[in-house]
């Protein structure tokens, strides 16, 4: 955007300053995997309003390359019960919702961050970086894109360049879209936590029947299976705990 001076205008966003530190410690601190749940339901809006928040997480280059499944018809949620192996926080899940990766529709997502753009006129900056972005992730038939990226990535790097993260292959594309799907998880879990209902992330499924269940194409990949409901009283097995935070955290 530009003023009637023609200089440039700085987009700012002031951070809000009465955010409460200590109910968002106890959402996170009272967020347990579930195992069994009662018989309440989900108000939609509740389900709703956490699915929106899940929305709100960040991505790479705002191309949420995610779609998550709630399954609500009775014998869909049936075979996706057998699908996760009957576990227990499956059978009791007031909801399942299918958290899905997605790889296939990069370039739309690019298109769409351009005629979506907030402003009235997209920089010029901005039309080239999304026109760019989907080579990043593409690897082509045979991998042949993929292929020519390694090599030259190989070169540049004789030479001194500093480089991005790219998809060398399929499986760097399948990573990059699950790593980005799991913080909107995480978003989708904490939400409900602090809406009074909890959730199990579930990795305990069999992938292929869960793909044949949603028709899912060899692009898109089930990062995870979310139970949610209200929290049965014996519904978390054993007490949280965690090693010494020296093992994870290195300040160098």
């Amino acid at each position: 955007m530009s003023d009637s001076s023609s200089t440039q205008k700085r987009y700012f966003e002031a951070a809000p300053t009465d955010i409460d530190i200590d109910n968002f410690r106890k959402v996170v601190e009272s967020r347990r995997s579930v195992r069994k749940f009662t018989d309440k339901t989900i108000p939609s809006d509740v389900l709703d309003a956490c699915l929106d928040l899940a929305l709100m997480a960040p991505n790479s280059s705002n191309l949420q390359p995610w779609t998550f499944y709630v399954v609500q018809d009775t014998a869909k949620k049936k075979q996706l019960v057998k699908a996760c192996l009957g576990q227990l926080a499956a059978k009791t899940a007031a909801e399942l919702i299918v958290c899905v990766a997605r790889t296939d529709r990069i370039n739309d997502m690019a298109k769409r961050n351009i005629s979506e753009f907030p402003f009235a006129e997209v920089p010029p900056m901005i039309q080239k970086y999304y026109k760019f972005i989907p080579y990043n992730y593409m690897t082509g038939y045979f991998n042949t894109v993929g292929n020519f990226k390694k090599v030259a990535f190989k070169v540049a790097r004789t030479l001194d360049k500093q480089l991005p993260v790219t998809a060398f292959n399929p499986a760097d594309a399948k990573l990059w879209a699950s790593k980005t799907t799991a913080l909107a998880c995480e978003n989708l879990v904490l939400a409900l936590r602090a809406y009074g209902f909890d959730s199990c992330m579930m990795e305990g499924f069999d992938e292929p029947l869960v793909k044949k269940l949603l028709q899912l194409n060899d692009q898109q990949h089930v990062v995870m299976v979310i139970g949610a409901g209200e929290r049965a009283e014996d519904g978390v097995f054993f007490p949280q705990y965690r090693f010494d935070r020296d093992l994870f955290v290195q300040k160098v």
